[in-house]
């Protein structure tokens, strides 16, 4: 067994997250690495054929060239349900995962397939999470969000399957640990684990940078248009300005804020902004970008303030309360567009994961 299959309790827990930081862990070390998302939900059209996003995102990584047939073998899209419940025997999606599977294992020191949503997600398709890990004979990495009793609750849960099937089970990552909490939980979660013969490869300290979204999610989460700067859609959002609610000491501890105000209040805080700017000699604007809600249109000097900075204007008709909720509630993925994310994951998981028993329990040798 020189696979690894990273499969997570849920969605949001950290899969992309551990699968970028152990493929950089493993390339760093001096082996060949080959990544796989046998199973994916979320698309894009690459030359007219589906491949699923973390692919992409892969691909830039390793620097390998895409083959959709072998890095992305199957995509459950929209319609998939129901075409698999009527015709059970049309597609040969096992060959798909195995030819995939075969071609990467031939010319990689190992390969890493990354898992989809629940353990239980693809059953659908008689390719759960579970039985594809089994299929490759890949050994388990589960990642857990962090806790002690609701984490050891859902672990319990979401290794069923795997035991089910026979899948050996390389060890737990346990993520998004508050750093407060994180000898308390580390102690108790291993004192369990050790219990089940289980190991304990790494607690993994929540970190706010990787939950910032950038302006183009903000824009989608409230369909809003884009109507200056949709260049710098990327900027990434650290926290939310709301209305007129804007302080010294806000603009004096953070950058990279979205300022979110009613059209007719727009004004009166960019003027504030520009002014508590002035006093502090900040010369660049501490806005990342602006959601103006409403109807109507800036006054010149907020555009001219918008232009000057080069600052992303969206407009949308939600009110500015509507607004601050639904950007609050994105859930964010690392992606092609925030390289800052990929270079913490990466870090994080070289700092807190036991790389080299990972090796040495899937029988790779020391280079």
């Amino acid at each position: 067994m020189k696979s690894i299959y990273v499969a997570a309790s849920s969605q949001h827990v950290g899969k992309t997250t551990s699968t970028l930081g152990l493929v950089s862990a493993f390339m760093r070390r001096g082996y060949s690495v080959g990544y796989c998302k046998p199973v994916g939900q979320r698309y894009q059209d690459v030359g007219g054929l589906r491949v699923d996003k973390d692919t992409l995102l892969f691909a830039d990584l390793i620097h390998f060239d895409l083959e959709p047939k072998i890095h992305s073998p199957i995509i459950l899209g929209p319609g998939a349900t129901t075409e698999l419940l009527d015709h059970p025997n049309k597609y040969d999606l096992d060959k798909l995962v195995m030819d995939a599977a075969r071609t990467l294992e031939a010319s990689m020191d190992l390969v890493i397939y990354e898992g989809t949503g629940h353990p239980g997600v693809g059953s659908i398709a008689n390719l759960s999470n579970a039985r594809v890990a089994k299929m490759v004979d890949a050994g388990v990495i589960m990642v857990v969000p962090g806790g002690i009793g609701s984490t050891i609750d859902i672990l319990n849960v979401s290794l069923s399957l795997f035991r089910e099937m026979d899948v050996p089970i390389i060890g737990i990552i346990v993520n998004k640990v508050i750093p407060e909490k994180q000898a308390k939980i580390t102690r108790y979660v291993k004192k369990w684990l050790d219990r089940q013969g289980l190991p304990l490869l790494g607690v993994l300290p929540y970190d706010k940078t990787l939950a910032h979204p950038v302006m183009k999610s903000v824009a989608g989460s409230i369909n809003g248009i884009v109507t200056h700067n949709q260049d710098k859609l990327n900027n990434k959002v650290e926290d939310i300005l709301a209305g007129s609610l804007i302080d010294l000491k806000e603009l004096k501890s953070f950058k990279n804020l979205l300022l979110v105000a009613s059209v007719r209040n727009l004004d009166a805080a960019l003027k504030k902004i520009h002014s508590i700017s002035r006093m502090i000699n900040k010369e660049e604007s501490p806005l990342g970008g602006i959601v103006a809600t409403g109807q109507g249109t800036p006054g010149k000097e907020s555009l001219d303030y918008i232009e000057f900075h080069k600052i992303p204007l969206v407009r949308t008709n939600l009110d500015t309360y509507g607004s601050v909720l639904k950007i609050s509630r994105i859930e964010v993925k690392i992606n092609r567009n925030t390289p800052w994310k990929v270079k913490r994951a990466i870090e994080l998981i070289g700092d807190n994961v036991e790389i080299d028993f990972i090796a040495e329990s899937i029988g790779l040798k020391k280079k």
